[in-house]
């Protein structure tokens, strides 16, 4: 394997691209006693419209399948994973997002038993008509489950004001309808599709022997057969500038009103280097106005238009991006005003040097605490490498940022027609 040391951080990682084309990527930090995984798939709820592995046509998918095969996979015809996870002390795992499956554990002993166990049951899909009805009444429950979260609701509420044709206005999960069309021949498609080792990544990281893991893998990829893959072809609707809705209200039992602004990202760019100044920037320029020593957050506060529900996040991606401000407030009209005149004032402001200087040191200092935590390490790293970009190169992007770099964001980021108002009402 590749050895690449960080000084700068303290941190050595050993890399890897197997035969298969699998990505394999192992962080001892022996001083921990856990050791956490995560088996990653560059596949989401997004993914409906593609070209299947080995064909020439497109296809379209029933909403929900990417999210149908995370549940699927860990039933198997002898039993269920998760149990062979128990006996191994190991605590797993699975998600779903818009654009990523992944399948993880945590665990102190039988590293190697448990890495085993879970490329082997990732590796080995088990679908019969039978079992995948079964889980068609397990997944409704789940999703009419959600539809009863005032906090989900909001969010893909806003999601739906934001996007008018992107499948990222779908619900992960899907519809009650979309699954009961779900068939075990989509779910063997999409796996073979987006499953196979050169679209897929391995990250291991806690206290482990590298090199014996390294060795246990490879043996363990050889030993496998998989079709020689082309790049998957993936296909997206053309989607406009403005939003969808420019307000969207939804009627639910809650005791205090939900209000949420989204800003739809513009995400035309997906070039690297642009990529992550924009990410980076994005997050700073949140930070620095709606962190609770900001000045927008001060308004917000002075004005009792907030309380501690309030929250921000931003998300870009290749096909898509969003920005989501709000939570609970007994105010929604005013509050979603007051946010809309703070956005829109953006474009006039100026940040100063001394300013940015401190939103740097900032965004370092939140990105070394979080480095104490596995699992931030795993899944950043994870979500940055399907870019080509490596995660512990961000921070030396930081300080090469420059105060001309987010005085020029501010002045594009926000326009009126990109603002999008989700209100959850009592009702």
């Amino acid at each position: 394997m590749n050895r690449n040391t960080y000084p700068e951080i303290d941190e050595v990682i050993y890399t890897k691209k197997l035969d298969n084309g699998l990505s394999v990527f192992l962080m001892p930090r022996n001083e921990m006693e856990k050791t956490y995984a995560i088996f990653s798939t560059d596949y989401g709820s997004i993914d409906q419209t593609f070209v299947p592995i080995g064909e020439k046509d497109m296809i379209d998918v029933p909403d929900g399948v990417a999210h149908f095969l995370e549940h699927k996979l860990f039933e198997k015809e002898d039993g269920d994973v998760f149990a062979d996870f128990g006996k191994l002390g190991a605590s797993a795992n699975a998600f779903t997002s818009f654009t990523k499956t992944a399948y993880l554990f945590s665990a102190t002993n039988h590293i190697e038993e448990n890495v085993q166990t879970l490329i082997d049951f990732v590796q080995d899909p088990y679908f019969t008509e039978k079992t995948v009805e079964k889980e068609k009444g397990i997944i409704a429950q789940e999703i009419k489950m959600y539809d009863d979260q005032p906090d989900w609701q909001s969010f893909m509420g806003t999601i739906k004001a934001l996007f008018k044709n992107h499948p990222v206005n779908i619900d992960i999960a899907g519809t009650v309808d979309s699954i009961m069309k779900i068939t075990k021949d989509d779910l063997y498609t999409c796996y073979h599709t987006f499953y196979h080792p050169e679209n897929m990544s391995l990250f291991i990281i806690g206290n482990m022997d590298a090199e014996k893991l390294s060795q246990l893998i490879e043996e363990n990829q050889a030993n496998k057969s998989f079709e020689p893959m082309a790049e998957v072809i993936r296909d997206f609707p053309e989607e406009p500038r403005d939003v969808a809705h420019a307000e969207l209200e939804i009627n639910m039992p809650v005791s205090i009103p939900k209000c949420t602004i989204g800003i739809k990202e513009l995400s035309t760019t997906i070039e690297k280097t642009d990529f992550i100044r924009k990410e980076l920037l994005t997050n700073m320029v949140l930070d620095h106005y709606f962190s609770k020593g900001g000045s927008f957050y001060q308004e917000l506060y002075q004005a009792e238009l907030i309380d501690s529900s309030f929250s921000y996040e931003s998300n870009l991606d290749r096909s898509f991006g969003y920005t989501i401000i709000g939570g609970n407030t007994e105010n929604p009209e005013e509050f979603a005003a007051k946010v809309k005149e703070l956005l829109l004032s953006t474009n006039k402001l100026e940040i100063n040097r001394d300013e940015f200087s401190r939103m740097k040191k900032k965004r370092i200092g939140q990105i070394l605490r979080a480095m104490n935590s596995l699992e931030y390490i795993a899944s950043k790293f994870t979500d940055y490498q399907k870019f080509g970009i490596n995660f512990f190169e961000v921070i030396p992007t930081i300080e090469a940022l420059t105060v001309e770099d987010a005085n020029a964001f501010l002045r594009e980021w926000i326009e009126e027609n990109r603002l999008a108002v989700c209100t959850i009402k009592k009702g």
